[in-house]
């Protein structure tokens, strides 16, 4: 069995960045739903970032979106950010709400227009630069509606070209996640809409362009554990953006839908080595909390993981491994079970304790008065950016 203090220590090192998207007002394409406290400029979403990573001790970077968190000084922007106490993650630029982008955009039929996406491309690598980030999300919503709209050879060679030019611009210890989605809002093609597209844009990229596995854009019924163990194996995986579906890209909390599909992924990266920092994958939440408080659920899409995690260090490996050479199927199927079944939260309880943390997150925050203060001071918040 794995030592203890080696789970611990695992546990203790493990980092989960927040999206700065989560903490704005969001809905669905019929009503965006305004909540109290919410922040009102990217300032105040880094404020609850930094919320977040007090009561959790393992979120110590926040993700911003190009141009809803757009600021006149983003120097100023991570210097406040170093004051709360954690830092900038992952810059993501938007290329999918402007009227332009109608057909596209790096990768549509009007050059006028591709240029400008890749402009928008480019200013987010120069906001790395300032802030400091490591990784350019990239998730383009590009694609067609009708047979016949557009050539679909010809678009994917309008991206390579694309890609081309931001990957060229990063700097060192920079580098390029691509996302994919395999349907919406393009519903007949779309430019990238799965993993193995973006793998393979990647693998004519070099080693400073990556696949992020986004755990909601799937079709029903892929084993997306699998395509982790591939693309960790092959060097290729640059991280995650954790999220639960229930139908399609439902963006619900971490674990919500499927807390056992959350712990095959998370056991395949044990597995895989996924956990050593020097492979540099990222943890990161891509969520729209609708109807629930934004901070809580945060901090509890955190635990979730951290929980799915604790449960996958605990494979017995060595019982797994001996198992699987022998043949003996239902045996190494019960030692993951034996792992799933186990309650971590006293151990995850221990290593919080351990990190200056409470060992109860959720409850230590409703005892803050976090809510009230923030409720009494903001008002107007901002939506999260799109059905404003």
């Amino acid at each position: 069995m794995p030592e203890r203090s080696a789970v611990k220590a695992a546990l203790r090192a493990q980092h989960i960045e927040t999206p700065s998207w989560a903490f704005g007002n969001s809905g669905t394409r019929f009503k965006v739903f305004a909540q109290e406290g919410i922040p009102r400029d990217a300032y105040e979403k880094i404020d609850d970032a930094a919320t977040v990573h007090r009561f959790t001790g393992v979120t110590p970077t926040v993700a911003l979106h190009i141009p809803w968190d757009a600021v006149n000084d983003y120097s100023d922007l991570s210097r406040h950010a170093k004051e709360c106490g954690v830092g900038i993650g992952a810059i993501n630029p938007n290329v999918f709400q402007e009227d332009e982008y109608r057909l596209g955009s790096v990768c549509n039929p009007d050059p006028a227009v591709r240029d400008k996406a890749l402009r928008q491309l480019l200013d987010c690598v120069d906001i790395m630069d300032i802030t400091g980030s490591q990784d350019l999300s990239l998730w383009f919503a590009d694609g067609t509606n009708y047979p016949g709209q557009d050539s679909i050879a010809e678009r994917q060679d309008r991206l390579s070209e694309a890609l081309r030019a931001v990957y060229e611009r990063l700097g060192s210890g920079q580098r390029m996640l691509l996302e994919y989605k395999f349907f919406e809002p393009s519903f007949y093609s779309t430019d990238v809409p799965d993993w193995g597209t973006s793998y393979a844009h990647c693998m004519d990229l070099g080693n400073k362009a990556k696949v992020l596995v986004d755990t909601g854009h799937h079709a029903p019924g892929t084993n997306i554990e699998f395509l982790v163990a591939f693309l960790l194996h092959r060097g290729k995986l640059g991280g995650f953006h954790f999220n639960s579906r229930f139908y399609a890209d439902d963006d619900l909390m971490v674990g919500a839908a499927d807390p056992f599909q959350l712990f095959r992924i998370m056991t395949e990266i044990v597995l895989g080595g996924g956990l050593d920092a020097s492979t540099g994958i990222a943890f990161m939440l891509d969520q729209c909390h609708n109807i629930e408080p934004k901070v809580p659920a945060l901090i509890r899409s955190v635990m979730n993981v951290q929980e799915a995690t604790a449960k996958a260090l605990l494979v017995d490996v060595d019982a797994l491994r001996a198992a699987q050479r022998d043949g003996d199927v239902l045996g190494a199927n019960a030692v993951l079970m034996d792992a799933f079944n186990t309650d971590v939260r006293p151990l995850l309880g221990e290593v919080r304790a351990e990190m200056g943390v409470d060992p109860d997150p959720v409850a230590a925050y409703h005892r803050s008065g976090h809510f009230e203060t923030i409720r009494a001071a903001r008002v107007g918040g901002a939506a999260a950016g799109w059905g404003a």
